[in-house]
C-alpha cells in the first residue's frame, strides 16, 4: 500500500484508511451483547485491510458499537502495527468531553491512541467549544502531554469559510490534521486543502466512495461517462492525483468493498493517465445543464443558507439537481436532498419546498445564473423530494 506523510504528525499514512462507520453491529450502543456474526464481520474486514497494508483504523464515539467491537479485536492484533484514530464531539462542558475521551479509551481497550479528532466542528459555536480557554482542545493537548494521544485534529462538514478559520487557529498548538470532504463532485473545499498544506496539516478525505456519490452502486450514465474506469476507481485516482491529499476513508462493510479502491491504488499511475479524458466528459455533461462554468462556478453570487430567504440551502439544492440530471445520480441526490431540514448542522438549511413564497430572485441577483436559479429550485424539489431507492450495498 502506498503511504504518504500525514502532515506534521510525520506518520506514514496509507492512502486508504479503514473507516469504522459501516461494519458495526448497530448505530446505537446501549450496552447490548455483540453477536458472534457481527464480530466475525468486523474481524474479517479489519484482517482484510491489514492484508492490503491498510493499518490506519478510524472510528468515532458516535458510531454505535464500532469502538467497542474494535476494542474486542485489538488485543489479537499487533498494536505497534496500527494507527488508531477515534473522534469525539466537542462539548460546552470540557469535563464532559474529558469523560467521554476516557470512555472511548475503555471501549477501545487501549491506553493510547495515535490520533484524536474533535468530531463535527460544523458551526462556529462548536469551534468555540473546542478552542475557548479551558475548552476541549486544551483537554486533548493535556492528554497528549501525558502520552495518551499522539496527535490532535478535527473533522468537519462545515462551510469552506469555517474550515479555513479552524485551520488557521494556532492557540494550544492548533490542529495537526483535518478530516474533510473533497472529491470529484465536491471540489469546493479545495482552498481548505491548500490552506492545510501551507500549514503542514494532515489531510484525510471523508467517505469519497459513499458521500462522494454512492459509487459502490453508480448509475448507468455515470458508468458510461467514466469509461474505461469504474466511477469509484476514477474518483480514487482523481483524489490521489493530488499530493496534498494524504488518505481516503474507505468505510468497508464487507471485505469485497476494498476491491475497487485497492485496484485503483495498485494501478494509480496508469489510471491517472485516463483522468483528463474522463474529466472532460464529466465537465461537458454538467455544462449542458448549468452552463459553461460548470460546477466550479455554480455557487458564484449565491448566498449561504444562513443568508438566504427562508434559510433555503440554495447552493446544495442546485448542486444536487445538476448531479441528478448530468450524471444520473438521482438516488444520491434524493438521499442528500432529504437531509435538508433533517440533518442538523451535518447538513444544514431548508429544502426548496417553499421557494414560491420567497424572493429568491433578489437573493441570487449577483449570480450569473440568477435567471435560472428560481426555476432550478422548483424543479429540484419536484425531482428530489421523497425517499431514495433502496441501496444495493451497505455502502
Amino acid at each position: 500500500m502506498i503511504t504518504r506523510r500525514f502532515g506534521r504528525t510525520d506518520l506514514q499514512m496509507p492512502v486508504l484508511s479503514l473507516g469504522g462507520m459501516r461494519y458495526q453491529q448497530s448505530w446505537r450502543d446501549t450496552g447490548q451483547d455483540i453477536e458472534p456474526a457481527a464480530q466475525r464481520r468486523i474481524t474479517d474486514v479489519v484482517q482484510t485491510a491489514l492484508g492490503l497494508g491498510i493499518n490506519h483504523i478510524e472510528t468515532a464515539r458516535g458510531y454505535g458499537t464500532s469502538e467497542r467491537q474494535l476494542g474486542m479485536l485489538f488485543h489479537d492484533l499487533d498494536r505497534e502495527r496500527l494507527i488508531i484514530q477515534t473522534k469525539i464531539a466537542p462539548s460546552p462542558d470540557a469535563d464532559l468531553f474529558a469523560t467521554q475521551v476516557a470512555e472511548s479509551f475503555k471501549r477501545l481497550q487501549v491506553d493510547r491512541i495515535d490520533l484524536l479528532a474533535l468530531h463535527g466542528i460544523n458551526t462556529y459555536e462548536k469551534f468555540w467549544w473546542a478552542v475557548r480557554p479551558g475548552g476541549c482542545l486544551q483537554i486533548a493537548r493535556r492528554l497528549q502531554a501525558e502520552g495518551r494521544i499522539g496527535h490532535v485534529g478535527f473533522s468537519t462538514h462545515g462551510s469552506p469559510e469555517l474550515i479555513a478559520t479552524v485551520l488557521q487557529h494556532e492557540e494550544d498548538g492548533g490542529f495537526d490534521y483535518v478530516n474533510l470532504h473533497w472529491y470529484y463532485i465536491w471540489q469546493y473545499n479545495w482552498p481548505a486543502v491548500v490552506e492545510a498544506t501551507k500549514r503542514d496539516i494532515g489531510v484525510f478525505i471523508i467517505s469519497p466512495a459513499d458521500k462522494g456519490g454512492r459509487l459502490y452502486d453508480p448509475p448507468e450514465k455515470l458508468v458510461e461517462l467514466c469509461q474505461p474506469l469504474h466511477p469509484l476507481m476514477f474518483n480514487t485516482a482523481f483524489c490521489l492525483a493530488r499530493p496534498e491529499v494524504h488518505t481516503l476513508s474507505l468505510g468497508a462493510a464487507r471485505s469485497s468493498d476494498f476491491d475497487l479502491a485497492a485496484t485503483a491504488v495498485a494501478n494509480l499511475n496508469d489510471y491517472q493517465k485516463c483522468l483528463p479524458e474522463i474529466e472532460a466528459r464529466l465537465e461537458q455533461a454538467v455544462a449542458e445543464i448549468v452552463g459553461p462554468g460548470g460546477l466550479a462556478e455554480l455557487f458564484e453570487g449565491v448566498p449561504t443558507w444562513e443568508e438566504a430567504p427562508g434559510y433555503v440551502n440554495i447552493r446544495t439544492t442546485i448542486w444536487l439537481r445538476a448531479l441528478a440530471i448530468a450524471y444520473g445520480m438521482t438516488d444520491y441526490a434524493r438521499e442528500r436532498y432529504n437531509l435538508l431540514g433533517n440533518g442538523g448542522d451535518w447538513f444544514p438549511g431548508a429544502n426548496a419546498a417553499a421557494v414560491d413564497q420567497l424572493d429568491i430572485g433578489k437573493a441570487v441577483r449577483r449570480s450569473p445564473l440568477a435567471a435560472q436559479i428560481p426555476q432550478w429550485l422548483t424543479d429540484a424539489h419536484q425531482r428530489l423530494a421523497g425517499p431514495a431507492r433502496q441501496r444495493l450495498s451497505a455502502q
